[in-house]
């Protein structure tokens, strides 16, 4: 049987520790007051079968409440009042210095805790042990001096779980939706260098992947990007590979007619756009941030955000090819396809894309055939956002979506 240290690593049950704690405060204790060796050895194996029928691996601070609990059910109160003397001195004793063991443990791979906290980051990783060191600090701060101590309490009691004390000591964004827009279309600064306005849809995609990167690593939580914001960048697209073969067709002394002009610039186009998306997704999967971990992202796809009937055909094919990629999912080291953990999608039902003769119907059929094989995407509804969220002043039917 194992129990969980302070430091988060586990190590196996120690009937004798328990049995030397109670012998320490049963000496401590008037002599009419002490506890009976065969009562000391009683209260340290209920204490033992307890552990055994937790369902759970308990913790030290678990443990030594389960020892008051069976000091005082023996009516020995003046040991268990030595007792809790004792856990607090050693418990002021700690709050001197509460992290080294932590990160100690961290180090060496031993601290159970933070394995099963995080299922998105290996703790055997230099950059995620040195994300962890750090926010060993961050938690011992806060639940020493920034959060107030009602808040700690109940942390401490499980009634309630501060997720983020890991990073709550900075001055950080928590989850942050991402104005890919503005960056995209009027330059945004990447490290101290200026990044213009793309040249075409695939630099577009290269651009946002550097975005979700950055604020990966100076955030804590995910964020959301919206494909609308792309879309513009497939006509600019377009129109690059519209002259790249009307040159080409001049260089070579031929003739062809508009139309099959057209034909050539929608197949290079739609090429540019699979090469673009899959820059994203294998992107999203291999990087890496300064925390150690990929990128929590999710891909927000609306029709309903586009603002012309020409941005809404673009915006359909890069939701399109979205959906087959994911559909297709990625190989893994041994060259099986399997499902990526990242980015999450979310899919937008609405009057265009929901009954049989909508016109998008065809992406609808696609994202359900998608969800069935990879779990994703996700769906929400217009009808009910627009109705449901509502903000100031706004009436039901005019919400946000």
């Amino acid at each position: 049987m194992k129990i969980i240290k302070r430091s988060g690593s586990e190590v196996a049950f120690d009937i004798n520790k328990i049995v030397h704690a109670i012998e320490g405060a049963n000496n401590e204790a008037e002599p009419n007051e002490r506890l009976t060796a065969d009562q000391i050895a009683f209260a340290a194996h209920s204490v033992e079968w307890l552990c055994e029928r937790a369902g759970h691996t308990v913790s030290v601070e678990e443990i030594q409440d389960m020892v008051e609990n069976q000091i005082m059910a023996l009516g020995r109160y003046d040991v268990a009042r030595r007792y809790i003397i004792y856990r607090y001195v050693q418990s002021l004793k700690r709050t001197a210095n509460t992290t080294d063991d932590r990160i100690l443990s961290l180090i060496e791979c031993n601290n159970e805790e933070v394995k099963q906290e995080n299922s998105n980051k290996n703790p055997t990783v230099n950059s995620v042990q040195r994300d962890y060191m750090a926010g060993e600090v961050s938690k011992d701060l806060t639940m020493r001096m920034l959060l107030p101590q009602d808040v700690v309490k109940a942390h401490e009691e499980g009634i309630i779980h501060f997720h983020d004390s890991d990073y709550f000591a900075q001055h950080m964004h928590n989850c942050d939706l991402v104005n890919l827009e503005d960056m995209l279309q009027n330059g945004t600064v990447i490290s101290g260098t200026m990044i213009e306005r793309p040249h075409s849809f695939s630099t577009a995609c290269n651009i946002a992947t550097q975005i979700i990167a950055q604020v990966a690593s100076c955030q804590y939580g995910g964020q959301s990007i919206s494909l609308t914001h792309l879309a513009p960048f497939v006509d600019v697209s377009r129109q690059k590979i519209r002259r790249q073969v009307l040159d080409e067709i001049n260089t070579l002394g031929l003739e062809a007619s508009p139309d099959k002009v057209s034909e050539v610039v929608e197949n290079r186009l739609r090429d540019e756009i699979r090469r673009g998306v899959q820059t994203i997704q294998y992107q999203v999967v291999t990087l890496m941030t300064t925390n150690g971990q990929a990128p929590f992202v999710t891909v927000f796809m609306y029709l309903g955000e586009a603002r012309t009937d020409a941005e809404r055909h673009d915006l359909a094919m890069i939701i399109e090819e979205v959906l087959r990629q994911r559909y297709e999912g990625v190989k893994n080291e041994a060259g099986v396809w399997i499902t990526p953990a990242f980015p999450k999608l979310i899919y937008v039902l609405e009057e265009s894309n929901i009954h049989e003769d909508s016109p998008y119907f065809y992406l609808t059929k696609l994202a359900a055939k998608c969800t069935a094989k990879r779990m994703v995407p996700d769906y929400i509804s217009e009808k009910k956002m627009r109705e449901l969220k509502l903000s100031k002043g706004e009436q039901p039917g005019e919400g946000d979506c």
